[in-house]
């Protein structure tokens, strides 16, 4: 009886040794298989990121082209492209080319669909509803552009009447209703009013870490650095929460904020 019963606890641990190794043969052949068919993704993402920017036209009309072309007129639409905003659009070029195969390429056709499309109004409308079509059913994705239009137009601190008719025009063509619109510069307006509406020339320097003494030149320097750092990144908003953009485009603001009354007392 106990030789039967040896033999029987031999079959259970026997059992369970082949259970466990047939699992864990079967996580490693599933881990493998999801490794190769990530690499796949990746070699098929890039040769598809390589075909778009080899051609403008064809990237003119990619998602990314024609967010950027409305980039382009909301930065214009109050008839100038300031320093701040040149500076964002500038960091935004450098984070959406990063991830394309041949960045320098990329970086010119963003720089060139920017140029050609920033003095036109007229188009606004067709450039939005290209857009709608292209994000598909992506209700994220339109919420996120829409932010960082917004946040384009909010960063010297006010939307101007132009500036809010187009944006009203871009939001209307991405099913984004005026309820939704208004949540967003309203949650936006909220993060912005925490930065104090005046501050001394001291606490603008202790923002931007620099000395009353520093020279221009110095300031402008880590002035560009801080944005840079704190910029909204239209890339990375993607994987991340609404509050991302809010704390991004509050923390510019400051930044820009700060560096004004700088530049004004050095006059």
């Amino acid at each position: 009886m106990r030789q039967f019963r040896k033999w029987i606890y031999l079959a259970i641990v026997l059992f369970i040794i082949y259970f466990i190794l047939d699992n864990i043969i079967n996580i490693i052949a599933t881990i493998f298989a999801l490794v190769i068919a990530f690499k796949l993704y990746q070699v098929y993402s890039k040769y598809k990121l390589g075909k778009l920017s080899n051609s403008k036209e064809l990237f003119r009309k990619s998602e990314l082209g024609l967010f950027i072309s409305l980039v382009a007129k909301v930065a214009k639409a109050d008839g100038r492209v300031d320093e701040l905003e040149a500076q964002l659009i500038g960091i935004m070029f450098d984070d959406i080319s990063a991830i394309f195969p041949d960045k320098d390429k990329t970086r010119t056709l963003l720089k060139e669909i920017f140029s050609e499309e920033k003095n036109r109004l007229d188009d606004t409308k067709d450039v939005a509803k290209a857009l709608n079509t292209a994000l598909g059913r992506s209700k994220l994705k339109r919420k996120q552009f829409m932010s960082f239009l917004i946040q384009l137009a909010l960063v010297d601190g006010h939307i101007s009447s132009d500036e809010n008719i187009l944006l009203q025009e871009i939001a209307f063509e991405l099913n984004i209703n005026s309820a939704e619109y208004n949540a967003i510069i309203s949650s936006f307006e909220t993060r912005m009013q925490n930065n104090k509406p005046s501050i001394s020339l001291a606490e603008a320097c202790k923002i931007l870490g620099v000395n009353e003494s520093d020279d221009m030149s110095t300031i402008k320097k880590t002035y560009r650095k801080l944005v840079r750092k704190y910029h909204p990144d239209i890339i990375k908003s993607q994987d991340k929460g609404d509050a991302y953009m809010e704390e991004a485009t509050a923390k510019t603001q400051e930044i820009n904020q700060a560096y004004e009354i700088i530049k004004e007392a050095k006059k």
